[in-house]
C-alpha cells in the first residue's frame, strides 16, 4: 500500500512548466491576450480612487435617475405631441428621441450631484479624522 502512495504522488513538487504563471493573461486562438468582464467590473474607480461607480450608493442612483429622466422624457414628448395633434408615427419617433435625451440628462445631472456629494463625504471624513488630533493639541497647551 505504501508503494502504491509513492507511485500517485506527483515526481516533482513546484511549478509545472506547461502551466502559465500567475500573471499571464489566457491566449485566445490568435495568441491575444483575452479579458473577462471580471477585470473589467474589478476595476471600477481610477486607480481606486474616488469614483461614482464605485460608490454603492451613488451608483444604484444614478441607474435610477437615468431610467426616471428616460421615461419623463418619453412621457413629455408623448403626452405634448398627442395634444398637438401629431401622427402616431411621428409622436412615437418624438417621444424616443425625447427618452433618449431624458435618459442623458438624467445620467448627467445625476453624476453631477454624485460628485458633489462624494467630495463633501470625503471632506467631512478629513474633517472628522483630524479632529481628535485638533483636540490633543488643545489638551496639551
Amino acid at each position: 500500500m505504501a508503494e502504491q502512495a509513492e507511485k500517485e504522488k506527483p515526481a516533482k513538487q513546484g511549478k509545472d512548466k506547461d502551466a502559465p504563471a500567475k500573471n499571464e493573461q489566457p491566449k485566445d486562438a490568435k495568441g491575444k491576450g483575452k479579458r473577462g468582464k471580471k477585470d473589467k467590473k474589478d476595476k471600477k474607480g481610477a486607480a481606486g480612487g474616488l469614483s461614482v461607480a464605485g460608490h454603492p450608493r451613488a451608483s444604484r442612483q444614478v441607474r435610477r435617475a437615468k431610467g426616471w429622466g428616460g421615461l419623463a422624457g418619453f412621457a413629455l414628448a408623448a403626452f405634448v405631441s398627442w395634444h398637438a395633434g401629431v401622427s402616431v408615427f411621428d409622436l412615437g419617433v418624438r417621444a424616443l428621441l425625447a427618452g433618449v435625451a431624458g435618459y442623458l440628462v438624467g445620467f448627467g445631472c445625476s453624476v453631477a450631484a454624485w460628485r458633489a456629494i462624494l467630495t463633501a463625504e470625503l471632506h467631512a471624513r478629513i474633517e472628522r479624522a483630524q479632529a481628535p488630533d485638533a483636540a490633543a493639541e488643545k489638551a496639551a497647551s
